[in-house]
C-alpha cells in the first residue's frame, strides 16, 4: 500500500521550502500557496501577467545557497518568514515588501550571473511551477533510495523539491503513470510528465553548497528524470498518512 509520507510547498519559488501536514488540491490549480511569488532576474522579460519558464528567475540551479533556505508562510496576513544558515531571518510581504526580500537574498547569490530584482506574482495564483501547466510534483521514496544506494550515502529528500512524497511502491514505478490518474484521499490527478532534473539537486539543502553529482547519478538509470508532474482533476483534502492509489 503507498502512502503519503510528505507534504511541500514553496510559496516563493527556489526560496525556501515549507513542509506541512495536510493540503487542499483544487481542480486546475498547484498545491494551494506553492509558488505563488518568484524572484525574477535583472535580464527578465517576465511581466508578472503570464507563464514564463524558469530561466526568468532566480534559481537554485544558478545560486546554489538559495537551496539552504526553510520558509514558513501565514496565509492570513501573506508574511513570508526565510531561515538560511548564512543568513538574519527575514519575514516580509512579498507583495509589498521586495526590496527586503532582494537586499537579503543578495549575499546567497553569484555576483557574475543575472541578480535578483523584482519579486512577481500572476493574476489568480497560477503559480510559478516549471512545467508549462499548474502541476503538482510526485515523488518516490523507493526511487530516492535507489539513488542513495547509486551514489553511496543517504540524502535528503529536500534536494528533489517534491510537493508530494509516497512510499510503498516499486523503484521508477511512477515513470510508468504518465497519462494515468491516480487518487490521494478524495482528490485525483492526472500524472502528465517525468520531471527533468537540474543541477540544483546537487546543493546540499542544509548548507547550500554543492556536494554530489546527482545529475550523474540519475544519468546510471538512463535519464535526469526525478519524480512526475501531475494536474489535479478532482479537488480534494490530502494529508499525511493517506493513501496512494493507481486508478
Amino acid at each position: 500500500m503507498r502512502q503519503i509520507k510528505g507534504l511541500f510547498r514553496y510559496p516563493l519559488k527556489s526560496h525556501g521550502r515549507e513542509a506541512l501536514s495536510n493540503i487542499d488540491l483544487i481542480k486546475g490549480k498547484t498545491i494551494a500557496w506553492d509558488r505563488v511569488w518568484a524572484v525574477a532576474h535583472d535580464h527578465s522579460a517576465a511581466d508578472g501577467q503570464s507563464w514564463v519558464g524558469c530561466r526568468n528567475f532566480s534559481i537554485g540551479s544558478k545560486a546554489p545557497g538559495l537551496m539552504a533556505i526553510e520558509a514558513t508562510l501565514d496565509t492570513a496576513t501573506q508574511r513570508l518568514t526565510l531561515r538560511h544558515p548564512d543568513r538574519p531571518e527575514l519575514c516580509f510581504d512579498p507583495d509589498t515588501q521586495a526590496a527586503q526580500l532582494i537586499e537579503w537574498v543578495m549575499p546567497l547569490v553569484p555576483k557574475d550571473r543575472a541578480l535578483p530584482n523584482r519579486i512577481l506574482r500572476l493574476p489568480g495564483d497560477r503559480g510559478f511551477t516549471d512545467s508549462d501547466f499548474p502541476s503538482v510534483t510526485l515523488c518516490n521514496m523507493q526511487s530516492h533510495r535507489t539513488v542513495e544506494a547509486q551514489i553511496g550515502q543517504d540524502l535528503s529528500i529536500k534536494r528533489w523539491r517534491a510537493n508530494i512524497w509516497f512510499d510503498g511502491g516499486a523503484a521508477w514505478e511512477e515513470r510508468d503513470w504518465i497519462g494515468q490518474k491516480v487518487k490521494i484521499g478524495n482528490a485525483v490527478l492526472r500524472v502528465r510528465e517525468n520531471t527533468e532534473r537540474c543541477l540544483a539537486t546537487a546543493a546540499n539543502p542544509a548548507t547550500g553548497q554543492r556536494d554530489l553529482d546527482t545529475l550523474g547519478a540519475l544519468a546510471h538509470f538512463g535519464h535526469h528524470d526525478f519524480g512526475v508532474r501531475a494536474e489535479v482533476i478532482t479537488s480534494g483534502h490530502i494529508a499525511l498518512g493517506d493513501t496512494l492509489e493507481r486508478l
